[in-house]
């Protein structure tokens, strides 16, 4: 069951902005390999934007603090963004800087690979955080990725919580974190891959076991994503499997992006619960997992990243058949 209908989330997204340049091809290439791929699309993208959009279109009230630079892509980006209805106080426009670019390969079937030049998302500074610190201590959820630089994440993540808010971190790109940083954290997103490479072992474990390995780290809700198989959550030491609805898939690029930004919306309410010390905490938990979950799926049903983002009616409609 659904949980009552509470005033709008307030969700602040810290993360990379990126024009994506995206390749089809039959196939991912292995190393040394060229393959002979179809067309190619520009699409507004980057983490943040994307967590953004997502969380805004799931109906939560949004800000984004991020950076573009002064080139064409940048305006493009301003242009995508506009119309979404998020507060960019705190996006920042770098002069002579260019702005971020992933190129993209997509297999048939959606699989993908990504490679991410960060541009003017590297020059985000923890100056430029403290500037927009009443985005972050006004928010209920601080959302926030890796395509930034890690001493700005761990600025922020230290005014949410002297506020008082959830911090929620989508550990990508992969990367072992520094435990201070670990300690800031309320709710913890990765793949496999990232899992891994945070927890140091070796690929073979299976992603259940892998799943209870994360609380190790000092986190009492971790989120697994297991693409088109979904994802697991372990909070506080309760494991569940939250399993996608069945989609015609043709893109995943974004898809992650989807289920952090709708996992934010929910998540409000999941932290006000912990407050109260109420009961009603596990329902939410899972209620909000299976939403970010919907979400995820749907996101793979489009082309693009920023672009296949869902609406809240898309995500209700689709849940209600789940």
């Amino acid at each position: 069951m659904a949980p009552p209908a509470q005033p709008p989330a307030r969700v602040c997204v810290l993360g990379s902005c990126n024009m994506d340049l995206v390749v089809r091809a039959p196939r991912i290439p292995v190393p040394g390999e060229t393959v002979l791929g179809g067309s190619y699309r520009t699409f507004p993208g980057g983490k943040g934007a994307n967590q953004a959009v997502a969380a805004a279109r799931m109906g939560a009230s949004v800000s984004l603090i991020s950076c573009l630079g002064d080139d064409s892509h940048g305006a493009r980006l301003r242009e995508a963004l506009a119309p979404e209805g998020l507060d960019l106080s705190g996006l920042r426009i770098r002069e002579k800087e260019a702005t971020g670019l992933a190129l993209i390969t997509v297999a048939e079937g959606g699989e993908n690979t990504i490679v991410v030049a960060p541009g003017a998302n590297a020059s985000l500074s923890p100056e430029d955080i403290q500037q927009s610190e009443a985005l972050i201590a006004n928010a209920d959820v601080l959302l926030m990725q890796l395509e930034v630089p890690l001493q700005s994440v761990h600025a922020a993540a230290k005014i949410a919580r002297s506020a008082g808010r959830c911090v929620m971190l989508n550990a990508a790109p992969a990367r072992v974190l520094p435990k201070e940083l670990l300690s800031l954290v309320d709710v913890l997103i990765v793949n496999q891959t990232e899992a891994m490479r945070m927890l140091n072992i070796d690929s073979r474990l299976d992603p259940a076991r892998l799943a209870l390995r994360l609380p190790e780290l000092g986190l009492s809700t971790v989120l697994l994503t297991l693409g088109s198989t979904g994802a697991i959550m372990a909070h506080k030491g309760r494991p569940k499997r939250l399993s996608p609805p069945t989609v015609r898939s043709v893109d995943s690029v974004g898809a992650g992006d989807a289920f952090c930004g709708a996992l934010a919306v929910a998540w409000g309410q999941v932290h006000a619960a912990q407050k109260r010390k109420d009961n009603s905490e596990f329902e939410l938990t899972e209620h909000a997992g299976h939403l970010a979950a919907v979400a995820g799926a749907l996101a793979t049903t489009k082309p693009g990243a920023l672009p296949s983002m869902p609406t809240r009616a898309e995500v209700d409609a689709l849940m209600a058949t789940v």
